[in-house]
């Protein structure tokens, strides 16, 4: 019975969206809303299938600006988490620049690397790397120090040295905190290369979203919102699908 009730609420959200679908091919349906503010559904839908192989030519270069960003942040948070979880004083310096670097809006930077990096890839994995490494660096640092001190103090009366307390005890114990912040990571890394696709590129979802934009071509320009974000959807189902072959126990019954 609890089975059946669980499967019954994983059907809600596919019930939402269908209702909100419903109520938007509707207005547009009945014209509520001009046509040309808001293309229907079917429209919509109608213009992905029409560019479907442009959109993924473009894709192929945003999903490669993304995963090399995403590489070099994880990269880059981890280590920022390992230097500020032994040392002290590198907590307490780098702590509040990982905070005052997220108070900065990615377009008001993109600019910047546009004119320091030219129009190549190097601005856009740049800037993936500036929005996905926070996650990293805060999520393994606060798991590093969620780990049970009498398990350190227990590893410390056994003679273990620093590495082998990290890799045994801190490490495995800030693997949900790793995942949850490569979760928002993966999402950032997408929505990064897009909006630094914006300000200037010869490919990408985000030259591709420029161009539809200045054509007013809403519909295409719905297509390719909603087109971003399925991949992010994918890119975060991924992950946690990586999460359940790493860490079986948290899954089980």
């Amino acid at each position: 019975m609890k089975d059946n009730g669980l499967r019954r609420l994983n059907f809600i959200p596919v019930v939402v969206i269908a209702a909100l679908l419903f109520v938007w091919q509707t207005a547009c349906r009945f014209e509520w809303v001009p046509g040309y503010m808001l293309p229907s559904p079917v429209q919509v839908i109608k213009a992905f299938v029409a560019d479907f192989s442009l959109l993924m030519s473009h894709a192929k270069v945003t999903l490669l600006e993304a995963m090399l960003g995403l590489l070099f942040g994880v990269l880059l948070g981890f280590g920022c988490a390992v230097i500020m979880d032994a040392f002290v004083v590198a907590r307490k310096g780098l702590y509040p620049l990982l905070v005052i670097s997220q108070t900065i809006p990615p377009v008001a930077i993109a600019p910047l690397l546009v004119l320091w990096f030219s129009y190549g890839i190097a601005p856009k994995v740049v800037l993936v790397v500036l929005v996905s490494f926070f996650p990293m660096a805060v999520g393994l640092y606060e798991g590093f120090q969620s780990v049970d001190p009498d398990m350190i103090k227990l590893m410390h009366s056994m003679k273990a040295s620093q590495v082998q307390i990290f890799m045994h005890v801190k490490l495995p114990s800030a693997l949900p905190q790793f995942f949850s912040g490569l979760r928002i990571a993966v999402s950032y890394s997408v929505i990064g290369a897009v909006i630094s696709e914006w300000l200037g590129g010869f490919s990408g979802l985000g030259v591709y979203m420029t161009r539809v934009k200045k054509s007013m071509a809403y519909d295409k320009m719905f297509a390719v919102i909603f087109f971003v974000s399925a991949i992010s959807l994918l890119l975060m189902a991924c992950v946690t699908v990586l999460q359940k072959k790493l860490m079986p126990w948290t899954h089980t019954r």
